[in-house]
């Protein structure tokens, strides 16, 4: 029996170009069925599919032939990526043999595996087989992942992070953007199991699809964008590497700043120390791994020495950085003599200990004060501007001796 989508596409399936409409609906494809979950996943932006020759009571391992809509959010994508993430459990060789071999079609013509998809493009699948072993493994662990989000498990054991939400700044469809604490790794890496974004994809299962766009430092706060569509993350970061966005930095640092000292322009260099941690130093123009790294800065305001630490004047500056290179604003300061307060990689070490203790009555300073405080960029589907802000955390604040006035912005969208 066929379902009654089967002889009418819905209305809004992935916005196809009007020859793969035709495609669609060739008479060779007239008992496809399309389900109710396919016409939802439609809806809602994600890709959909129309599976050929199927029962509503087919095995899982049965042979089907499957066509996908590509959407926008998957607009540019390589088809073996694309391919990967739709063919979960089938080997890598595999994937790649069917797309060799033209069992793989797009829009009904043989495509390479670095072909990028565009919006609207049908891509055909083969009959492709799973083990019923890698089947159940994957729904058990999509299960598992909806009850460790459901009950925000704060185990990591298996390698799930305990679900967490952040501070929002600004949410829509396309792009979210938090105000990310001090002292949390905005991704899972060396050393650590996990970080802001493995946080957000347990707190919401039902996303499917979240991204940083840019990273901060763990020792960081402040403003961190997110994209929720493929699309805004391909956007966002092209903006990122033209320099097109304006993300501007507080840091605290050590000294009296010269007011005319407004442009910092020395090339970087990463390299490892003993222990694998990587660091960051400044080199020579002509240093063969030389990155050119620019930064601004403007002197906020000076704060001079108070009875803690009666030889120690401190400058509050606002940094802008032309060039995102790791550590670059922590390095380039340092550089100038005038290290931030309470960096524990390129800081005043002696300097660092003596702020952590409450002297004369001074607050002490238990972190790096480094904090990501504005944002401006063009958003990805409504070409406006936004501009956001991130107020100076209260442990930052209170360590100043009398409140810095940061005016903080509503989300601003300029034309």
């Amino acid at each position: 029996m066929v379902c009654e989508w089967a002889f009418s596409l819905p209305r809004d399936l992935c916005g196809l170009k009007s020859r793969q409409i035709n495609h669609l609906t060739s008479a060779s494809l007239v008992k496809n069925i399309i389900s109710p979950p396919v016409r939802e996943a439609a809806a809602s932006g994600r890709g959909a599919s129309v599976t050929a020759n199927a029962s509503p009571s087919a095995s899982p391992l049965a042979a089907r032939v499957t066509l996908l809509g590509v959407t926008e959010d998957y607009a540019g994508q390589r088809l073996d990526n694309f391919l990967m993430r739709e063919l979960k459990g089938v080997p890598k060789t595999h994937v790649y043999r069917i797309i060799r071999s033209g069992e793989v079609r797009v829009n009904k013509g043989r495509a390479q595996a670095d072909t990028r998809l565009e919006s609207g493009d049908v891509v055909r699948l083969p009959p492709v087989r799973t083990s019923e072993r890698a089947e159940q493994k994957a729904q058990a662990m999509a299960h598992m992942a909806q009850v460790v989000a459901r009950h925000g498990a704060t185990s990591t054991v298996g390698g799930y992070a305990p679900a967490a939400e952040f501070p929002i700044l600004f949410e829509d469809d396309f792009v979210l953007v938090i105000d990310k604490p001090a002292g949390v790794a905005v991704h899972g890496g060396s050393g650590v199991s996990f970080g802001v974004i493995e946080q957000l994809r347990m707190a919401r299962p039902e996303a499917d699809f979240l991204e940083l766009v840019h990273r901060l430092d763990r020792e960081t706060s402040g403003i961190l964008l997110i994209a929720k569509r493929r699309m805004a993350l391909k956007l966002l970061q092209e903006q990122f590497r033209e320099r097109e966005t304006d993300k501007v930095y507080l840091a605290l640092v050590k000294g009296d700043w010269a007011p005319n000292k407004r442009v910092i322009d020395k090339a970087l260099h990463k390299y490892l120390i003993d222990n694998g941690e990587r660091r960051v130093k400044i080199v020579p123009n002509e240093h063969p791994d030389a990155m050119r790294s620019v930064t601004l800065v403007k002197v906020k305001t000076q704060i001079p020495a108070n009875a803690g630490l009666p030889n120690t004047p401190f400058t509050l500056l606002e940094v802008t950085i032309k060039t995102g290179r790791t550590h670059q604003i922590r390095v380039h300061l340092a550089g100038e003599g005038h290290p931030i307060a309470g960096d524990d990689k390129y800081g005043d070490f002696e300097l660092n200990k003596a702020l952590q203790k409450t002297l004369a009555g001074q607050a002490s300073l238990k972190r790096m004060f480094l904090h990501a405080w504005s944002l401006k960029f063009n958003h990805p589907k409504l070409r406006k501007v936004i501009h956001l802000q991130a107020a100076l955390p209260d442990e930052l604040q209170q360590f100043l001796p009398h409140r810095v006035e940061i005016a903080t912005l509503q989300p601003s969208h300029a034309g």
